[in-house]
């Protein structure tokens, strides 16, 4: 329990306008509630494929693939530590008022120091997104997230409206 608060308490300091921010936490009679910012658009998934009519041009879609980019970037690169996010996809991409992009649902990440060697772990997340060495050698790094990137940016040029 105490390394989950410590990890609730990290995602909690994040900041960057491409991540929904963790706006708090209770704990009360065995059940966790998070609070996030609110994203009245829902998640983007719901755009590819439950709204004909809401679905997104070109442009939007290259500037979803470009936040998402950022977010991903921030959590690899420019936080204390490494943030693996592991769930890359669609419903975990919450739009806002002015649809801009959000990666959010940070329950299955992992954190490791920068420059550490590979985690070991379980596979976890949906199939088609998962690479294909994290099912081999159960080593989770950066590159897991860049698979299922590539994969949601796949997802994303390939659904017509």
């Amino acid at each position: 329990m105490r390394e989950f608060i410590a990890e609730i308490t990290t995602i909690g300091c994040l900041r960057h306008p491409n991540l929904v921010r963790l706006l708090g936490y209770s704990w009360h009679k065995q059940a966790l509630l998070l609070v996030y910012d609110f994203m009245p658009n829902g998640n983007l998934n719901k755009f590819l494929y439950g709204q004909p009519k809401g679905m997104p041009n070109w442009m939007q879609r290259f500037k979803i693939i470009k936040d998402v980019a950022s977010g991903l970037f921030y959590l690899h690169h420019l936080w204390v530590q490494v943030i693996i996010h592991r769930d890359i996809k669609a419903n975990n991409v919450l739009i806002d008022s002015d649809f801009n992009t959000r990666l959010g649902d940070f329950g299955l990440a992992k954190l490791c120091d920068h420059g550490a060697d590979p985690q070991t772990s379980h596979v976890a997340g949906i199939l088609s997104y998962i690479a294909p060495e994290l099912v081999r050698t159960r080593k989770v790094n950066t590159s897991i997230d860049l698979f299922a990137f590539g994969t949601f940016m796949l997802e994303l040029f390939v659904v017509e409206g």
